[in-house]
C-alpha cells in the first residue's frame, strides 16, 4: 500500500504536467511511462556494469553502446556519447541541456539504435518504436525528472501500486475513463475465477492490462510455489499473460503496468480482436477476463467471418462473446462484463447467443452490477457473465446475484462509503452486518465460494445457495425455467419482490371518514364567516 508521501509525490507530478501544458490524461501517463522506462534502462545498465566489475570481465549485455553517437544520427547537434543518454547522467544536467539531450538524442535512440542493439526481453521494448516526446518545456521536463528520481522504485509492490495510482487518475481526470474498469470489480472477477499456475490467460481488450495485472497478483498471493519451480516461473513470465489492443498508447501503458508488477515478458500485442486477422488464436487460452468496448455496431467488412458464423450480428457485445468462446480451450472459463441488453435482448442474435451459452456450454453465473459502477462516464447497467466452455452443454442451474452496493457512491462523484481497509471483494478488515449495505462484494464472493464448495449443501447452517428463496439477494434458477423463458437471463425475470403488508380499510369506513371531514370543513367555513363580520 502506498504511503501518503508517495501519493503526494505522484499528485505533484500529475499537477506539474497539467500546469506545464499537457492536459490530456493519456498523454500525461504516456510521457510519465517513457521516463520510468528510461530510469529502468539505466538501472539495468548499472546492474550489468556492477556484474562485470565483480567478475573482472567486459559487460555481456550493454543497454547503452560504447563511444559517441554517430554524426548521422543528428548532424545539427553537438557531439554526444551514448553515456549522456543515461538517466543517471542527464538528470544532473541544466534544464535546457537536459531538454536538448532527451528530445534530440534519447528518444531517437529508443526508436532506432536501442531496438537494434538491445532488447530486455519485454514486449514494452518493441512498443518503443513509436515513442514520441511531447513535453513542451525544459522547465517541465527538469521538474518531472527530479520528482521521478525521488520515487522509490526498488520494491515490486511499491512500483506496481505507484503506477496503478497514476493510472487511477485517468478516471478522476474526467477524460478517457472508459479505458479503466474499476479495480475492485476486476479483483472480484479474478477472485471468482481463481487463476491457477498453469492457466493461459487472455484479455482481448486489454487496455491498461488491469485484468492481467490482477491475475498475476492473485497468483503471487495464492500460489507462491510458482517462483520455486523453474517451469512454472518460466510460464508465469513468458507464457501465461496475453493482451490485445489496437491503440499504441494503451499497449505501452499496459506493458509498463505488467513490467512494474513483476511480469518480465507478457504477450501484449497490437491486434483488432474482432478483425479477420486473429487466426491461430482458436482454443488457445484457459481463462478469459475482459471488459470489452461496446461501440454499438461494426461494418461487416471489418469483422471476422468466423465470428459472424457463430452469431450473425453487427453488435460488438455479441461478437466479443462469440470471440471469447472461440478463444477458449474446452474446459476453459471466462468472466466478462456485458451490457444488460445481452441478458434480455429480443433479436435473433441475442437469443441464439444466450441459447448457445445455456445449451452448448456451461453457464455458471450472472452477477448484476449497479447502474452507477461506470459513472461518471456511463450510466449503462451491466452484468458479469461467468461460463465454462464445454462444447457439450452442462448447464443445470444458473446462479444469480444482485450487487446493490460496491463500496462507492453510485453518483458521478463515486466517493468511497467505507474506509480503505473495508473496500473491495477481499477487504483487509471484516465488515460488520450493517456495512454490507455499503459493500456487497465480500458477501457475493463468500456465497460464490460456498456454491462451488463440495459441501455447499451443508454449509451456511444447512441452507445452500440452491435453497435460497427468489426474494433473496442471490438464488439459483434451473435450466428448464430459463429455457421456458426464452433464455432470458435478466435477474428481474426471476427475482420475487416482497410486498409490505398494508392495513386494509373497508370502503364503508372511508366514506364515513370523508363525510366527517366534510362536516368539519363546513363548520370551519361558517366560523370564519362569523369572524369576518
Amino acid at each position: 500500500m502506498l504511503t501518503g508521501e508517495i501519493r503526494s509525490q505522484i499528485d505533484t507530478i500529475w499537477n506539474a504536467f497539467w500546469s506545464g501544458g499537457i492536459s490530456n490524461p493519456l498523454e500525461v501517463i504516456e510521457q510519465f511511462t517513457y521516463l520510468l522506462f528510461l530510469r529502468r534502462l539505466d538501472d539495468l545498465h548499472t546492474l550489468e556494469e556492477n556484474k562485470a566489475n565483480r567478475l573482472n570481465r567486459p559487460m555481456e549485455k550493454r543497454v547503452f553502446p560504447e563511444g559517441n553517437i554517430p554524426k548521422g544520427t543528428n548532424p545539427n547537434a553537438e557531439d554526444k556519447s551514448y553515456e549522456d543518454l543515461r538517466w543517471s547522467r542527464f538528470k544532473n544536467m541544466e534544464a535546457r541541456e537536459m531538454f536538448d539531450v532527451v528530445s534530440a538524442y534519447v528518444f531517437p535512440f529508443l526508436r532506432t539504435d536501442f531496438l537494434k542493439s538491445y532488447s530486455d526481453g519485454s514486449t514494452y521494448a518493441h512498443h518503443m518504436r513509436d515513442a514520441r516526446f511531447t513535453i513542451p518545456t525544459a522547465s517541465l521536463l527538469s521538474k518531472v525528472v527530479d520528482l521521478i528520481d525521488q520515487m522509490p522504485m526498488d520494491d515490486r509492490d511499491t512500483k506496481g501500486d505507484l503506477y496503478e495510482y497514476m493510472l487511477s487518475k485517468i478516471a478522476s481526470a474526467g477524460q478517457n475513463g472508459q479505458f479503466r474498469t474499476p479495480r475492485h470489480i476486476i479483483q472480484l472477477m479474478v477472485e471468482m475465477t481463481a487463476p491457477t499456475p498453469k492457466d493461459v490467460i487472455c484479455d482481448p481488450a486489454s487496455g491498461t492490462c488491469g485484468f492481467l495485472v490482477a491475475a498475476g497478483e492473485y497468483l503471487r498471493d495464492h500460489h507462491p510455489e510458482i517462483f520455486r519451480d523453474t517451469k512454472l516461473k518460466e510460464h508465469f513470465h513468458h507464457g501465461m499473460f496475453h493482451g490485445f489492443d489496437f491503440d499504441g498508447t494503451m499497449l505501452r501503458i499496459g506493458s509498463m503496468n505488467m513490467l512494474l508488477h513483476g511480469v518480465e515478458n507478457p504477450d501484449v500485442v497490437y491486434r483488432d480482436s474482432l478483425a479477420q486477422d486473429h487466426a491461430g488464436e482458436d482454443e488457445k487460452y484457459t481463462l478469459v477476463l475482459a471488459n470489452p468496448p461496446f461501440a454499438g455496431s461494426l461494418d461487416y467488412e471489418n469483422t471476422a467471418k468466423d465470428l459472424q458464423a457463430i452469431v450473425k450480428t453487427k453488435k460488438t457485445e455479441l461478437l466479443f462473446l462469440a470471440l471469447f468462446l472461440r478463444l477458449l480451450k474446452p474446459g476453459g472459463r471466462a468472466a466478462v462484463i456485458v451490457p444488460d441488453g445481452v441478458m434480455f435482448g429480443s433479436s435473433k442474435a441475442h437469443r441464439s447467443l444466450r441459447q448457445m451459452l445455456v445449451e452448448d456450454q456451461k453457464l455458471d453465473a450472472v452477477v448484476k452490477l449497479p447502474g452507477g459502477v461506470f459513472k461518471p462516464y456511463a450510466g449503462v447497467s451491466t452484468a458479469i457473465l461467468l461460463f465454462t466452455k464445454t462444447n457439450s452443454g452442462g448447464t443445470d442451474q444458473v446462479w444469480f446475484y444482485e450487487v446493490e452496493a460496491d463500496g462507492w457512491s453510485l453518483d458521478d462523484k463515486r466517493q468511497p462509503l467505507l474506509s480503505e481497509e473495508k473496500l473491495g471483494a477481499v477487504p483487509k478488515l471484516e465488515l460488520v452486518a450493517e456495512e454490507h449495505a455499503k459493500n456487497n462484494l465480500p458477501d457475493m464472493l463468500a456465497r460464490w465460494v460456498r456454491l462451488r464448495s463440495p459441501n455447499a449443501n451443508t454449509e451456511n447452517g444447512g441452507v445452500s445457495e440452491a435453497e435460497r428463496p427468489r426474494t433473496a439477494q442471490s438464488f439459483c434458477v434451473p435450466k428448464a425455467e430459463i429455457v421456458a423463458n426464452g433464455y432470458d437471463l435478466s435477474l428481474n425475470r426471476y427475482k420475487e419482490v416482497v410486498h409490505e403488508a398494508v392495513d386494509h380499510v373497508p370502503p364503508e369506513q372511508i366514506l364515513v371518514t370523508l363525510a366527517e371531514l366534510e362536516t368539519k370543513i363546513q363548520q370551519g367555513m361558517m366560523e370564519l364567516k362569523e369572524l369576518l363580520r
